[in-house]
């Protein structure tokens, strides 16, 4: 089966061209990233009227990359969940506007869930991506989503925590804020965190576990105590004894707090993870593979983090190729096919949704 995959849930235009699933004949990502920079973050008005005017040009070049027409699309799938609102009213559109003149069938995806597919994408001539097992544990780490989920199958998803404030990608563009970095602050933090070697001289930031039980994530208390080490502790009136002045800002230093939170937000992921895995055995579900998606799966400390702890539980681990971390359609059409292969369809009067379904 043959897709067409739209996606336009934030600031990146995507379109593709999937076969049954996994296999990539084309991938189109048209970025944003140099129309939000000068604001440090993506404008909701700006990205909308920016995926008005590439929206036709990407699925068209989607097409041609694929060597396909328009007539040889089997189906068309859209991610309409989550996102800014005028953002997927673009996408969503153009997508009831191609089914419906092609007369194909249309399917809503969940831009989310569709991040923790996006590990078995991949191209013509590329070594073939893992085989999920199930039950697996999924994780989506990304600039507006950290979540958790078991899935029993791809169309059986139970979600078993989330972040309570910030998104960890979200907490590393404001540390890199901080840290007076410029944007994408992400990558950014991480190239700078990876020129530290050792991690003995390291800042012990502190990691949120909440409770004992719990797998929720919180990412406040770790940007704050980062914002504390860069501008030094307010002194109140309720201070005994008056704070010290912050150190001074040397480009040895900013590296070293770069890699301390990295370090600390890496490990706090970690955590849960262990956590959750844990939790599914007292429940009798022996997980089996380990799904891993979004943007900051594109980070080092966290792939590396990933393979070592997969190693050490004895699961697969399934972690996208890097040109499918970020933003894409493809994952769209991937995880469309599986929904489609179960029967599962949107009609023409299918609405864009600012909140993921789980």
């Amino acid at each position: 089966m043959r897709i067409l995959a739209i996606e336009s849930s934030c600031d990146e235009t995507a379109a593709a061209v999937v076969e049954d699933g996994c296999l990539v004949r084309s991938s189109v990502v048209a970025s944003q990233t140099d129309l939000h920079a000068e604001y440090a973050g993506v404008v909701p008005e700006i990205a909308s009227r920016a995926h008005v005017e590439a929206i036709l040009p990407v699925m068209e070049r989607a097409l041609h990359e694929a060597g396909v027409t328009w007539r040889e699309i089997d189906a068309v799938a859209v991610g309409h969940r989550p996102g800014l609102i005028g953002s997927l009213l673009v996408g969503v559109a153009a997508s009831k506007a191609v089914a419906w003149a092609l007369g194909k069938p249309l399917v809503g995806v969940d831009h989310v869930h569709a991040h923790v597919y996006s590990g078995m994408l991949h191209r013509a001539g590329e070594d073939s991506c893992h085989q999920a097992l199930f039950p697996a544990l999924g994780l989506v780490v990304s600039g507006g989503h950290t979540s958790m989920y078991l899935l029993r199958s791809w169309t059986q998803m139970e979600r078993l925590g989330a972040t309570i404030d910030d998104a960890v990608g979200e907490a590393y563009d404001k540390a890199a804020a901080i840290l007076g970095l410029p944007f994408p602050g992400g990558p950014n933090l991480d190239q700078l965190a990876q020129s530290v070697t050792s991690d003995a001289d390291l800042v012990d930031f502190p990691i949120s576990r909440l409770s004992t039980t719990s797998l929720d994530f919180s990412f406040s208390g770790l940007k704050t105590a980062l914002l504390y080490q860069v501008k030094g502790v307010p002194n109140t009136e309720r201070a005994k004894v008056p704070h010290p002045p912050a150190a001074e800002m040397t480009d040895q230093r900013r590296a070293m707090l770069a890699a301390s939170f990295q370090k600390a937000a890496v490990g706090a992921v970690v955590l849960k993870m262990k956590r959750a895995i844990e939790q599914c055995e007292e429940r009798g579900i022996k997980v089996q593979s380990v799904l891993v998606g979004g943007g900051v799966s594109a980070n080092s400390r966290l792939r590396s983090a990933m393979q070592e702890l997969a190693k050490k539980l004895g699961v697969a681990l399934v972690i996208p190729k890097m040109a499918y971390c970020m933003d894409n359609a493809a994952m769209i059409g991937g995880l469309g096919y599986e929904l489609l292969s179960q029967g599962i369809t949107s009609g023409l009067d299918l609405q864009p949704v600012p909140t993921t379904a789980c």
